[in-house]
């Protein structure tokens, strides 16, 4: 647990370090979202083994504004593991939002390692296939998601490098 605490802790930095890739009105939902994104690993809310499903249905529970809740549960497209599990319908009950939040979440996800060090996309997607055997759903689906996981970080760093330049 305390490595997925590690996670957790670096992706809410990366996320604050992304907030101006976002609309300012949606800055501090994109840092909610990368604290909680994996809050369904947790023992007592593990329930489908989909920990995104299983976050998201705990924050619903729990009153969570809606946009935050659709955002864990389909944080680093989510919806292909869920395929793989069985679980696509379950998932469907939240809401997907598509855009630069999505983006800035996934890559705030996908550019932190398990210890909280900062990794490129493609070495975070090798470290978890590698942590993952071949026949996992997590491997298949991140194995299937990749071409997506990588437009999803391009596009944030892309805006990421217009707002540096733009304040230069």
């Amino acid at each position: 647990m305390a490595r997925r605490w590690t996670h957790v802790q670096g992706v809410g930095r990366r996320a604050t370090e992304l907030t101006s890739t976002v609309a300012p009105a949606d800055r501090d939902l994109l840092v909610a979202a990368a604290w909680l994104h994996d809050v369904g690993y947790a023992p007592d809310l593990v329930d489908t083994g989909l920990h995104s499903l299983d976050g998201a249905r705990y924050l619903r529970r729990n009153g969570y504004p809606l946009r935050l809740v659709g955002l864990v549960a389909h944080h680093t497209c989510a919806r292909i593991e869920a395929a793989e599990r069985g679980l696509a319908d379950q998932l469907a009950a939240f809401p997907l939002e598509e855009g630069p939040l999505m983006d800035a979440l996934v890559t705030s996800d996908l550019t932190v390692g398990p210890w909280g060090q900062r990794l490129e996309v493609a070495e975070r997607i090798e470290e978890i296939l590698h942590r993952y055997p071949p026949q996992s759903p997590v491997h298949r689906a991140i194995q299937r998601a990749e071409p997506l996981l990588m437009a999803h970080v391009r596009r944030t760093l892309d805006r990421l490098d217009v707002d540096e330049q733009s304040a230069a």
